[in-house]
């Protein structure tokens, strides 16, 4: 297994990738909803809700959405009834819109919006019955680190859900995504949210990051057991599945 490649949005040498990730979600956060549904067409929304039906089984009380963004994994976290969502990101733009959003939708008795670093979650042991990240986890500036504090705040016998994009390796969805991926998302990305770099830098992290048997073998080094993974649309995603 390889050393994982850095990429980071704007290759500020002065900045880490964590400042420059939250720079950058906080420069695209007024235009970030908009664009998640319009350049996924909106198939985002089905692969959060087959990653939530993840975490049925567990009839979860407690919730936590890391790299919650705007909160669209918390909002579909309430799909299966849990007492409490807790959603961190270390961008506050993203919180800001996502704090209205779950006022606008009357759950914000539900679901917390709360700044932090998945590398220093600021919980105790084994607080929450479930975990989710949505196209977090490569975003992670110590990928084994964030993933450890994720085992660390989960109760025995939880579940870590994890959605990332990954590389399709059949024809034709390996060439579609390929030249969607390289072409599509970034002119639409600067575009509309006038910060070329970050959609530039969505094609250059997926590529990077150790996706499949790489990923899991990770998980299981970390600690977590009977990792599995389910692909989505042809391999576009992945859900990764991890116990405590």
């Amino acid at each position: 297994m390889s050393e994982q490649k850095v990429v980071k949005p704007y290759n500020d040498a002065s900045k880490s990738k964590k400042e420059e990730v939250a720079e950058m979600f906080n420069n695209i956060s007024k235009r970030y909803d908009f664009l998640n549904h319009f350049l996924s067409l909106g198939i985002d929304k089905i692969w959060r809700k087959k990653a939530i039906a993840e975490l049925k089984e567990l009839n979860p009380s407690r919730i936590l959405d890391i790299a919650t963004g705007t909160g669209d994994f918390a909002i579909a976290a309430l799909k299966i009834n849990p007492k409490e969502v807790v959603g961190i990101d270390i961008s506050e733009g993203m919180l800001a819109v996502g704090k209205e959003k779950m006022i606008a939708k009357k759950v914000d008795n539900i679901i917390s919006m709360q700044l932090g670093d998945s590398e220093n979650l600021p919980f105790e042991d084994n607080y929450f019955d479930g975990l989710t990240v949505g196209f977090g986890v490569r975003n992670f500036e110590n990928l084994e680190k964030g993933l450890a504090e994720m085992l660390r705040v989960i109760r025995p016998e939880g579940k870590a859900i994890i959605l990332e994009f990954s590389k399709p390796k059949k024809f034709p969805i390996k060439q579609v995504f390929g030249f969607y991926s390289k072409y599509f998302i970034p002119f639409f990305g600067k575009n509309i949210s006038k910060d070329e770099k970050a959609y530039a830098y969505l094609p250059e992290s997926v590529e990077a990051f150790p996706e499949g048997e790489n990923f899991k073998a990770i998980l299981t080094k970390v600690g977590y057991k009977n990792v599995t993974s389910k692909l989505v649309s042809g391999g576009i995603a992945t859900i990764y599945i991890g116990r405590k």
